[in-house]
């Protein structure tokens, strides 16, 4: 059995996610160190309660979206790993590649907790732009209204019949009427992410990365930016730095999953966006979803 982890990005949180883990060993100390870190409490946005006056208290916002599926996903790959069990492959989607690393043990849980409230402080802030999922597409079209149009870019390659688009609110717009598709659904977000728009947000979270120490993986890493197997920690580090700006290559990360003879999918964390991606492109593939402390045996 070849076996590889993904992680589910933006998108797959859901309120009361964090209580099918808090069993797990040292949940609680995580959010507390988390929610000390973002000064709100982030386990009582994951439950849906009040929090703190002038505080963002939606689980939706970027800034509590990101840090609560890492902490979420951080938890189920500890316990794994204490089990004994280690993939060939690791990948995650978007926000889901830091939690990949992780795994990798490319750097600490305090490292990815920073990482993550830089990163989604970033995202939040570099308003101004709009993206837009698109189902049932004929992809040469869909290239060719993405090459013509100034503005816009194919931000999620997510499979062969689906892709999210992002740029700019007339350009994505425009592209989307223009498309024959199946579906166009305007994704609720704060800005164009995986797009030239956030440039200033990806220099800077280049620069906050250059600071940091990184680890060789224990186990490749298929990255967003370059879906190849890589272990190298500067090789890490570098694409993980251009992922603000690129797209997710998804479509391509299965094609190398297959490749790679993985015939076993586990998506860790809530939700099972990847699982049903997966089932659809990768033949034969058998998918589990490990999403809570029962999912693991305790």
């Amino acid at each position: 059995m070849s076996i590889a982890w993904v992680f589910p990005g933006q998108g797959s949180q859901k309120s009361g996610m964090a209580k099918p883990v808090l069993t797990l060993p040292g949940a609680e100390e995580r959010f507390s160190l988390a929610s000390r870190l973002l000064g709100r409490d982030l386990l009582a946005i994951c439950e849906d309660k009040p929090a703190e006056h002038d505080q963002p208290t939606d689980l939706n916002d970027t800034r509590n979206t990101q840090p609560a599926l890492f902490i979420i996903e951080s938890l189920i790959v500890d316990e794994l790993l204490r089990q004994g069990r280690e993939p060939v492959l690791v990948a995650g989607h978007s926000l889901g590649e830091l939690v990949a690393l992780y795994a990798a043990g490319v750097f600490d849980v305090t490292t990815g907790l920073e990482l993550m409230q830089r990163r989604s402080e970033l995202m939040a802030t570099a308003g101004g732009g709009a993206m837009t999922a698109v189902i049932g597409f004929d992809r040469d079209q869909l290239e060719h209204l993405v090459s013509s149009t100034e503005g816009v870019v194919i931000a999620n390659d997510n499979s062969a019949v689906q892709v999210v688009i992002s740029g700019s609110p007339e350009a994505v717009k425009s592209v989307s009427d223009q498309l024959t598709c199946k579906r166009a659904i305007p994704l609720a977000v704060s800005g164009a992410f995986h797009s030239p728009l956030m440039t200033e947000a990806a220099t800077a979270f280049k620069a906050h990365l250059q600071g940091l120490a990184f680890e060789n993986a224990r186990f490749p890493v298929l990255s967003n930016t370059d879906p190849s197997p890589c272990s190298d920690a500067a090789v890490l580090k570098e694409r993980l730095s251009q992922q603000m700006t690129t797209g997710v290559r998804w479509r391509e990360t299965m094609e190398m999953l297959t490749s790679a003879g993985v015939n076993t999918l586990v998506e860790v964390g809530p939700g099972n966006v990847l699982s049903g991606l997966a089932k659809r492109a990768m033949p034969g593939i058998t998918t589990v979803q490990v999403s809570s402390s029962a999912d693991l045996g305790n």
